[in-house]
């Protein structure tokens, strides 16, 4: 039943993050581009002042696997990065915590490039 209760929060939860997105982008004239990167900021943001962490613990994967989980990952990433290394950890703190997110997006990216057939917009 605990597990049942959690896979229900983190739906609701990444769905709630899902209907925001889909509410910004209805009402508003901000472009998806700029959406995602709010999100992320907002990951960061609450990563940075360490909120992010327990709504993660909370949520679970509704909390850490969209947009905000990986701005989060990449703010405690950097934070950990600082206290081993000093300021340069700010710099390639994140890149390491977020390395395999940013992997996945790359090898998405060459492997869609490869299957679609581009079209000149006119």
């Amino acid at each position: 039943m605990e597990i049942l209760l959690s896979l229900l929060k983190a739906f609701a939860v990444g769905g709630g993050i899902c209907a925001l997105g889909q509410i910004l982008i209805d009402k508003t004239k901000l472009t998806p581009a700029r959406i995602l990167v709010i999100f992320v900021c907002a990951g960061a943001v609450l990563g940075a002042v360490g909120l992010f962490e327990a709504f993660r613990d909370w949520a679970g994967a509704g909390a850490s696997v969209p947009l905000l989980g990986f701005g989060g990952a990449m703010a405690e990433g950097a934070r950990k990065a600082v206290e081993e290394e000093g300021l340069i950890g700010a710099l390639k703190g994140p890149f390491s915590a977020a390395s395999a997110g940013i992997t996945a997006a790359l090898l998405c990216g060459l492997i869609a490039s490869f299957v679609a057939k581009p079209r000149a917009r006119v």
